[in-house]
């Protein structure tokens, strides 16, 4: 799988406890994020949570061609806990919810090759997120992508 392809995607799996009582704990991701340069931009839009699950796409376009696509089900509890991506289409990659907090995750999938963590954190009106895993000399690889409110 490319590193581009799971852009954030990146993204982002939530795979123990319980959602709030509101069932609302990761709307802090919801909205239109925007982020990569001006040769490369990068969409990723995430609708709040409702039916046990946050539903979000991002697409990174080059000039006037897309790079990459990805739907994301980003499920808080239950059986299907976790983040499921499909990038470009293929069949879903689950990572499970390794970590969670007030506006931070951290999603994990040991048995995936690149990424096999991803983590997003809300930075004030910011969000930051990172994908990592082993790179090619056998390091840590992490490739961070710092977005902002579409429009701002």
């Amino acid at each position: 799988m490319s590193k581009a392809a799971i852009g954030l995607g990146v993204g982002l799996a939530l795979a123990s406890g319980a959602a709030t009582a509101a069932g609302a704990e990761f709307d802090w991701l919801a909205g239109h994020w925007c982020g990569g340069s001006e040769e490369r931009r990068i969409d990723e839009v995430w609708l709040p949570q409702a039916g046990g699950a946050l539903l979000g796409m991002s697409r990174t376009v080059g000039g006037e061609r897309t790079e990459s696509f990805e739907f994301m089900r980003l499920v808080p509890a239950g059986k299907d806990a976790g983040l499921h991506v499909q990038p470009n289409g293929a069949p879903p990659t689950v990572f499970a919810i390794t970590g969670r907090g007030e506006g931070w995750m951290v999603l994990e999938n040991t048995a995936h090759d690149f990424p096999n963590r991803i983590e997003y954190r809300r930075d004030g009106a910011g969000l930051r997120a990172s994908i990592s895993g082993p790179g090619e000399d056998g390091k840590t690889l992490e490739i961070p992508f710092d977005y902002r409110r579409c429009g701002e």
